[in-house]
């Protein structure tokens, strides 16, 4: 029996190339919920509000102190004995989502601790309401710095996504698992998974490098 089986990988591309397709989608979808929730908590933790920043402050510590896969694990397979029952693929969505949430808050954080002191007494001065100082005038300053840091994690959370198939999600590595068990020959699909996770990740790990080149200024 040949090793490798050229035949064999022309059948399971259709099933694999949807998973891909899946994959892609989870990490968009997840990593917009990362940045949007991220946004938030720094926004709360970085105004000391009291109560308030140190429930954002927990979060952060507790999602970053917890593996992806055990959060995965109780937002699937514990929450349910509780009443809190979803279909796998929107857990997965927000486990993944939630998750990174805590590692962009850090560096939104870092973002807005950079911004120069003048900008705040700035809008201090001029009486600009609180909304339109962080979304005015905070936010896009911070940002932009940051941008190369965020395309990072966004390389790793496409990464990460192979996680979810431990929840019954058939993204990239699920959909190579399961034809690997069906067809009891995992050296081909495992084998191309890992060469489509490489074909998106390093190509766009060198496009960031080249963005944060352009971003960031040199010291």
């Amino acid at each position: 029996m040949n090793l490798w089986d050229n035949n064999f990988v022309v059948q399971i591309m259709p099933d694999l190339m949807r998973g891909f397709g899946l994959t892609l989608w989870i990490t968009f979808i997840g990593f917009a919920i990362s940045l949007a929730v991220g946004l938030i908590v720094a926004v709360l933790r970085f105004m000391r509000i009291p109560v308030v920043s140190h429930l954002a402050t927990f979060y952060v510590s507790f999602v970053r102190g917890t593996p992806l896969l055990v959060q995965a694990y109780i937002a699937y397979f514990v929450l349910p004995y509780f009443g809190i029952a979803f279909d796998p693929l929107p857990t997965g969505i927000v486990v993944l989502g939630l998750n990174y949430s805590a590692y962009t808050a850090e560096v939104y954080r870092s973002g807005i601790e950079q911004l120069p002191k003048g900008q705040w007494e700035a809008a201090k001065a001029l009486s600009l309401p609180p909304a339109r100082t962080w979304f005015r005038i905070v936010v896009p300053q911070a940002v932009r710095p940051i941008i190369p840091v965020l395309g990072n994690y966004l390389i790793m959370m496409f990464k990460d996504s192979a996680i979810l198939s431990s929840i019954t999600i058939l993204e990239l590595m699920g959909t190579s698992l399961q034809i690997g068990s069906n067809f009891y020959r995992y050296l081909e699909p495992i084998t191309i998974a890992g060469l489509l996770y490489l074909i998106v990740s390093f190509p766009c790990s060198l496009l960031i490098r080249r963005l944060e080149q352009r971003l960031v200024p040199a010291h």
